[in-house]
């Protein structure tokens, strides 16, 4: 993954994949993510985009530009047609009859507003591996997989690398411009969160658990004496709200701490830009804990599935 510039660069992220052997469960999922955020959804039940924030659905994006809602819904569908034939392919040249296996692909583009620099990505994977991606700046295909040699060399002579050139540069570009401009408001407000420490009443560990904030570009670590802690920290995923809010937790073993020590730590919460900053120290007076409480009403699951529907349809492997 690439980092352009001093300053954040604005992102359109996307990521798709197909399923084989998975029952009772699209078989083809689709999403779009702009700046962290998941603006659009699709899958081969629905069989069209929907979106997912409230500065799509109560702008006039679709109402100006009727005809890139349209093309997303055909870029669905054909995505599903040609991705579920790949994992087929895939499936023989790996020599697979049964069992669960995913194909995906995820590929987008940042972009500077402050200083126009301008990078891209596109790869693939399959059961959780590296299949292949694309090199924009030598043009060609990389693959560590003997079984993908074959697409490689395809896809450096047949004009492929041309057409995700094309599909990277311009038009990850124009869309990524055009939903900056109606989400503008939106995408460009902070919210800072509510920071809590948790603790199981039998527990050794003290969380610390934020929630609320917006961008999703956000870090969260426990500190002693100002620098940050690593022994006896983990770390979770920062996951989303239903409210387009995310949420994050770090875990802190106090354990492993002196009783006289303890005001010498703090959860520091931190957007990327380094402003604004939510410091909560440890303190066992400000400690919940889950006596008569369940301590899962502060953790909440979802996710996010990226995928992409970036470009035209292009025969796969």
């Amino acid at each position: 993954m690439c980092h352009i510039g001093s300053s954040e660069p604005h992102s359109l992220w996307y990521i798709l994949y197909t399923t084989s052997g998975i029952p009772d469960l699209p078989d083809f999922v689709a999403s779009a993510v702009v700046d962290g955020v998941e603006v659009g959804y699709c899958d081969n039940i629905l069989n069209d985009v929907k979106p997912r924030t409230p500065w799509i659905t109560g702008s006039k994006l679709f109402q100006d530009h009727p005809q890139h809602l349209q093309w997303l819904n055909s870029k669905c569908l054909l995505n599903y047609y040609d991705f579920k034939a790949t994992i087929v392919t895939l499936k023989q040249r790996f020599n697979q009859s049964e069992g669960v296996h995913i194909f995906q692909r995820k590929n987008g583009c940042f972009w500077n507003n402050e200083t126009g620099e301008f990078d891209a990505f596109n790869e693939y994977g399959y059961d959780g591996e590296d299949l292949i991606r694309f090199d924009l700046k030598t043009m060609t295909w990389i693959t560590p997989r003997h079984q993908t040699v074959i697409t490689k060399h395809n896809w450096d002579s047949d004009g492929t690398s041309l057409f995700w050139k094309y599909a990277l540069t311009e038009e990850c570009r124009q869309f990524l411009q055009l939903y900056l401009k109606y989400g503008k408001i939106a995408l460009q407000t902070t919210v800072h969160p509510s920071a809590t420490l948790l603790q199981k009443t039998t527990s050794a560990v003290v969380t610390c658990h934020a929630t609320g904030f917006y961008p999703e570009r956000a870090l969260m670590f426990w500190r002693k004496d100002g620098a940050e802690l690593h022994e006896g920290v983990e770390k979770g995923e920062i996951l989303p709200n239903n409210d387009g809010t995310f949420q994050m937790a770090v875990y802190l073993n106090v354990s492993l701490i002196n009783d006289e020590d303890w005001n010498r730590y703090d959860c520091l919460f931190q957007f990327s830009s380094n402003k604004d900053n939510v410091t909560t120290i440890l303190d066992r007076a400000i400690i919940k804990t889950n006596q008569g409480l369940s301590f899962g009403m502060y953790l909440q699951t979802s996710t996010v599935l990226f995928c992409c529907f970036l470009s035209w349809s292009v025969q796969l492997f």
